[in-house]
């Protein structure tokens, strides 16, 4: 009965895990001074450092803006995630199932 019920749920996962990974999006921080390039699966896929906004020379300062940076990168990955997780939750619950699918909102 359950089998039917979810469909080929392996085969949406695996469809699902593909889409996130083909979501990429660039995260801008201090305005400009690094660009982290990531996708929904929270992989970091590039950093760039601009030597004009940051001063190279301070280790220390360029250590804790990459920390930073790469965070709140994850964070925006995340939420991305989860966003397009509780779509893809609601189009494979089928229908008929009353109000089960507002439980992923």
């Amino acid at each position: 009965m359950f089998g039917n019920l979810l469909g080929n749920f392996e085969e949406k996962q695996d469809a699902m895990r593909a889409k996130l990974k083909e979501m990429v999006f660039d995260y801008d921080f201090q305005d400009g001074a690094i660009i982290v390039t990531a996708n929904a699966s929270r992989e970091i896929l590039n950093i760039a450092i601009n030597p004009d906004k940051v001063n190279l020379s301070d280790k220390e300062e360029v250590e804790d803006m990459m920390l930073e940076a790469i965070n709140r990168t994850l964070e925006e990955a995340a939420i991305k995630e989860a966003s397009e997780m509780q779509a893809s939750i609601k189009d494979i619950l089928p229908g008929g199932m009353g109000g089960l699918g507002d439980l992923f909102k």
